[in-house]
């Protein structure tokens, strides 16, 4: 990459400059998640209503009439109700099912008049009736007046409007982030130009990822989820890969006392010893975050898949990056990576920071036990809350107040029953999707009357076709609330009841799919955590040359992973962070935040281990004999060696993923929260108190490779160890 420098370079600028103006076809292409599991129930609702009742379309959705001041009976009034419905006609795949009636089996008129609604269906996919939805939410601003508000609202609408809300979170956290970032880097560098590098091939590597996702589109859909997620990981990891990769570099240097651009051969060896070490690194502690997203995959629901392929593909990217295109730079730059120095007052360090750390360390293994116990003793009380974990989903209606279809939810919720939003869909047919005889359609209309009286059911509609039975049962509570949920379990629980007399009950729906979601992460949230647990051990033993270090990096993540989701669980679903982070607490974590974020978090917070356990044993690796006091020292200048690089990345981590807390969308508030924590109790409380510790009470075990004819297990690259001699690698 040295050598081909500003070919590299070239390549790189026509590449990003290419996948920069993809960008406005990947934000057009982005769909709603898909919160479906694959051939679970709902889905075979969806697919014999799509069959048996093809007239309610595939989704319904209600346009939604308000005044404050004038009633329905108002020719203005009357005036937009019929604009609307003349618009939604003349759309081909939205049919008019009703208009506003004050009498029948739902009343769509208020008590005070001043609020109504029609109910449309959508038909389609999902990214099909999202677009729908889109065209008919805006050209229903032409049916609207100054008095009479005319709005879309329902599942698909009010996806359509989270889309531009979730995109807005994302650039509004890369503003607050990215910008502080560099603030951050150039106090820790004490260079304008170092500071700047890791930004920019931040920058570039998430052009790339869009690049890839936009391709990856052509055969799969992505949401705005996804690629939310991969843009806050992408930041963190590309900002941090390419600061140690520069801090290593400029290290380099100045071992070589180079300050001349021309010295290319110095310049060039300076570029191969950091990639060879801090490089090496990257690579490692990337693919650890891609193996455990990986295990994302046996969860069998889209939105899994979607979010292991756009953070793996944001973290490919960073990797691709730190080893292509930052070294040609570096080499380019050379000295010149020192340029636009700070204040010595702003970056000035101690006369020797070093000793601070190694002091540290050394005072910790000389009370191993204590500050061990004290470190578990803290992440246990911080995971203690996960013990009270709830899955959930919020579809983010709040978020949604000053859009279109969040007002008409509102009013929706404030003068009919809520989940007109998305109705459960019940359908009864006869074995193997047969037409119901007169014994079974009798017993699904027995099962049918057993709604009545249930106070979380505000009314039921039934129909018939082909011999076939399908009622929408309309929730008189939130259908994203627990009582919504509840209703769906015993709703299928008395479908099995009547199972006996051969009818065929499913029960579908929004709702209907969320149940199932959590149901399904329930029961792959154990595969999904020994997948993680078993494919990191085999790298990790592998990169480490070692045993022990790989259980004992393996032991600790778990610890500091399961404190982050126990802070996240007092925070978000107990509520305690309400008034500090602006948000009302549903009682629940997203259905599918916290086996997400295990899975990135495991990643990530293998990353310093990464780092820090790899320099402790190269320092080991190097000494001339091996002993207790060997094994204090090499790790002692080990946390000497990483601290500040280490400490800076953290903290451009955390302030990378707080800065979504900003978001209005929850689950972007919780996913960035979680993360940043998670970095925050690694970097300090793993790295500073349980590493040192542990590694002093383990002595010479942690060295044991098998095979090696020895508990030290000296097995480190000639090469590395020679340039580990020379100069302290990140």
């Amino acid at each position: 990459m040295a050598q081909h420098r500003r070919v590299v370079i070239a390549v790189w600028i026509l590449l990003t400059l290419a996948c920069g103006l993809s960008y406005p076809i990947l934000d057009a292409r982005l769909q709603a998640p898909d919160l479906t599991v694959d051939h679970a129930e709902s889905v075979r609702v969806d697919r014999l209503l799509g069959e048996h009742f093809p007239e309610l379309g595939a989704e319904q959705s209600v346009i939604v009439y308000h005044s404050p001041t004038l009633t329905v009976d108002a020719p203005d009034y009357r005036g937009a109700v019929d604009r609307s419905l003349t618009t939604a006609r003349s759309i081909a795949d939205v049919r008019v099912l009703t208009g506003p009636v004050s009498s029948g089996p739902v009343t769509t008129i208020s008590a005070d008049r001043h609020t109504a609604f029609s109910v449309v269906g959508i038909d389609g996919t999902m990214a099909q009736r999202i677009a729908v939805a889109k065209q008919l939410q805006s050209d229903l601003r032409t049916a609207a007046t100054r008095d009479v508000d005319v709005a879309l609202t329902g599942y698909s609408a009010i996806q359509s409007d989270m889309i531009t809300v979730e995109r807005a979170d994302a650039q509004r956290a890369e503003t607050i982030g990215i910008p502080v970032a560099f603030a951050l880097l150039a106090v820790g560098l004490g260079a304008l130009v170092a500071a700047g590098i890791p930004i920019l091939t931040a920058v570039a590597g998430l052009l790339l990822c869009i690049g890839a996702l936009l391709v990856i589109t052509v055969f799969r859909p992505l949401d705005p989820l996804a690629l939310s997620t991969a843009t806050m990981v992408g930041t963190g990891v590309g900002i941090d890969y390419a600061m140690f990769v520069v801090a290593r570099f400029r290290e380099q240097l100045r071992s070589e006392h180079v300050a001349d651009r021309t010295d290319r051969t110095k310049i060039t060896a300076a570029v191969g010893v950091s990639l060879d070490t801090a490089g090496k690194m990257v690579l490692a502690s990337g693919v650890i975050v891609v193996i455990s997203l990986c295990a994302l995959v046996v969860v069998p629901a889209p939105v899994f898949r979607a979010i292991t392929i756009g953070v793996s593909t944001s973290v490919v990217a960073a990797m691709l990056v730190a080893t292509t295109l930052l070294p040609a730079v570096l080499a380019e730059l050379g000295p010149a990576v020192n340029r636009g120095r700070l204040p010595r007052r702003v970056h000035d360090r101690p006369a020797d920071p070093a000793n601070r750390w190694g002091r540290w360390a050394h005072l910790v293994m000389r009370r191993p036990v204590v500050f061990a116990l004290g470190a578990l003793t803290l992440l246990l009380l911080a995971a203690a809350p996960g013990v009270d974990m709830r899955y959930g989903f919020d579809i983010g209606l709040p978020a949604l107040h000053g859009t279109p279809s969040g007002r008409a939810a509102a009013s929706i919720a404030a003068d009919f029953a809520p989940g007109l939003l998305s109705p459960i869909d019940v359908i009864a047919t006869g074995p193997n999707d047969t037409p119901l005889d007169a014994t079974e359609s009798a017993a699904a209309h027995r099962y049918v009357q057993q709604l009545a009286g249930d106070a979380r059911i505000a009314t039921t509609l039934t129909r018939e076709s082909g011999g076939r039975v399908m009622v929408s049962v309309v929730p008189a509570v939130p259908v994203d609330s627990t009582a919504a949920t509840d209703l769906v379990r015993e709703l299928r629980e008395r479908a099995h009841a009547v199972s006996d007399n051969g009818v065929k009950v499913s029960v579908g729906g929004t709702t209907a799919a969320l149940v199932e979601m959590s149901d399904v992460i329930t029961a792959r949230l154990p595969w999904v955590i020994g997948l993680v647990l078993a494919s990191s051990l085999i790298f990790l033993t592998l990169v480490f040359r070692s045993v022990v270090l790989p259980l004992k990096a393996i032991v600790m993540n778990l610890f500091a992973t399961g404190a982050a989701l126990g802070i996240t669980v007092a925070v978000f679903q107990w509520g305690y962070g309400e008034s500090v982070f602006g948000f009302q607490s549903p009682g629940f974590l997203q259905v599918f935040l916290p086996i997400t974020v295990f899975a990135i978090l495991f990643g990530l917070s293998m990353d310093y281990e990464v780092f820090l356990i790899r320099r402790i044993k190269e320092n080991w690796d190097a000494a001339d004999s091996q002993s207790d006091r060997t094994n204090r020292d090499s790790v002692a200048t080990g946390i000497q060696q990483t601290a500040g690089p280490i400490t800076a990345a953290a903290v451009i981590m955390v302030v990378v993923f707080g800065s979504f807390l900003t978001a209005d969308v929850l689950e972007l508030k919780q996913l960035g929260f979680a993360l940043a924590v998670a970095i925050a109790i690694d970097a300090v409380v793993i790295r500073l108190l349980l590493v040192p510790s542990l590694l002093r009470l383990l002595g010479h075990w942690n060295w044991w490779f098998p095979g090696d004819g020895s508990a030290t297990g000296k097995r480190l690259d000639h090469s590395a160890a020679t340039a580990s001699r020379a100069t302290p690698s990140p």
